[in-house]
C-alpha cells in the first residue's frame, strides 16, 4: 500500500516522497511535504490510539464528551 501510495503521487507531479518504517511495516510515514500519511497495522493503530490523544470522534462512536460522562 505504501509504495502503490508513493508512485501516485510522485505521479501527480510531487518530487519528493519519503518513506520511513517500510521494512517494519508496524507503522509506516510517507512525508509528501504537505501531505503526511500515516499507515498502521490495526494492533499497531490501537495501541497508539490516536484519535483519543487529539479528542478526535469517529463516525459511530459517542462524542468524546458523552464517552466519559
Amino acid at each position: 500500500m505504501a509504495e502503490n501510495l508513493r508512485r501516485k503521487l510522485i505521479e501527480t507531479g510531487i518530487k519528493r516522497v519519503a518513506v520511513e518504517g517500510l521494512t517494519q511495516g508496524d507503522w509506516v510515514l510517507l512525508d509528501a511535504g504537505d501531505i503526511i500519511v500515516h499507515l498502521f497495522r490495526p494492533e499497531v493503530r490501537a495501541f497508539y490510539n490516536l484519535e483519543k490523544m487529539w479528542g478526535a470522534d469517529l463516525p459511530g462512536e459517542p462524542p468524546a464528551e458523552a464517552a466519559t460522562a
